[in-house]
């Protein structure tokens, strides 16, 4: 799971990225305008894990990981003279965004178009992505056409159906609205998977709001399918985010009336953002979160944990986290109770299911 973080310079990406990494890269009044990219990997946080490992005492627990790559490089007017190779490939790369919008005022950083305007430079990225996607589905048609025009479609059938949906992805383009706003089919989604479109990412929106915790931030309206939109305050947030003793956090979460860091929440929207859920595995030896995209099912998540056991899949043993938490986190009451159940390999596997996975290869 990987999630880029973009937006104009100077808006806060390098901010955002150290705020929820804990990283400390340096950020600058200043824009190269080049292509910089940091890449760190993020634990996210879930208070039933920490439950469970309280509970068995593991060697080891393991919490399910987000991957931000800060992508520098984008401005006005990417779109129309193409992108390099270099940023094409980190873009395409990443399972969706997270859009830094810049919403604070500050005369020792200058924004790139003149002016604080989160609702234009939202409008700005959105275009550039819109022509991108618009130009990638125009070259794929003209090499659809040329293909049917030469007679080399082996499979005639699945021409015409890709030629009609990249046909309907123009129009949708043309009238200016994101793919991941498209109805498309599980068959048309695993075709256009690969081209790495822009606008059928999802994308969570952050407002920064500086180091300012009374200002208001704007309202964008913006509703769009697979999109989320939070404000927080970038700057405060990277300082929290340097601070390892927990008394100091609270002192200065007091300071500043901040009821708690917003990190967790963004972890977990970024987490949420990608159709992912959490199913545990638990023992002696390890406590762990797994991730699986929602409607998986049991067989998947054995494959999650190994393709062994995906293959020699026999059935899974399962338990609500909620219900164990009821039964005392006691597994031994938790089976009197009826609350184990033997599922099979089409089990479709709910956010917080206990899972012990039963196989013979």
């Amino acid at each position: 799971m990987r999630l880029g973080i973009i937006g104009l310079p100077n808006s806060g990406k390098t901010t955002i990225f150290n705020a929820l990494t804990g990283s400390n890269y340096p950020t600058e009044p200043f824009s190269s305008g080049q292509l910089e990219v940091h890449t760190a990997v993020v634990s996210v946080p879930d208070p039933r894990l920490d439950h469970l490992s309280q509970v068995y005492k593991p060697k080891k627990t393991t919490y399910a990981t987000v991957t931000y790559t800060d992508i520098g490089g984008l401005d006005k007017g990417i779109g129309e003279g193409g992108l390099s190779g270099p940023l094409r490939n980190e873009l395409a790369q990443v399972d969706g965004f997270l859009h830094v919008l810049r919403a604070f005022e500050d005369e020792t950083v200058l924004h790139s178009l003149g002016s604080v305007d989160p609702i234009r430079d939202l409008a700005v990225i959105d275009g550039e992505f819109l022509l991108l996607d618009l130009i990638a589905v125009e070259n794929r048609l003209a090499r659809l056409e040329e293909e049917r025009k030469k007679g080399k479609t082996d499979n005639k059938q699945q021409h015409a159906f890709e030629t009609a949906l990249m046909e309907k992805m123009h129009a949708h383009l043309e009238a200016e609205q994101p793919l991941r706003d498209l109805d498309l089919t599980p068959d048309e989604l695993k075709l256009v998977r690969g081209y790495g479109f822009l606008t059928l990412k999802p994308v969570l929106v952050i407002v920064n709001m500086g180091d300012d915790p009374n200002t208001t931030p704007p309202d964008l309206a913006y509703e769009h399918r697979h999109t989320q939109v939070m404000a927080l305050h970038g700057k405060l947030e990277a300082e929290i985010a340097q601070l390892d003793n927990p008394d100091d956090v609270a002192l200065f979460l007091a300071e500043y009336g901040i009821e708690r860091p917003s990190r967790e929440r963004v972890l977990q929207a970024s987490y949420d953002l990608l159709g992912i859920h959490s199913f545990f595995t638990y023992g002696d030896d390890e406590v762990r979160a797994w991730p699986l995209r929602k409607g998986g099912t049991a067989v998947e998540a054995a494959g999650t944990i190994h393709t062994d056991l995906a293959r020699g899949f026999i059935r899974a043993e399962v338990v609500a986290y909620e219900d164990f938490v009821a039964a005392g986190s006691n597994m031994a009451e938790v089976k009197a109770r009826g609350k184990m159940r033997l599922e099979g390999r089409d089990y479709v596997v709910r956010d917080g299911d206990m899972i012990i996975v039963r196989f013979a290869v």
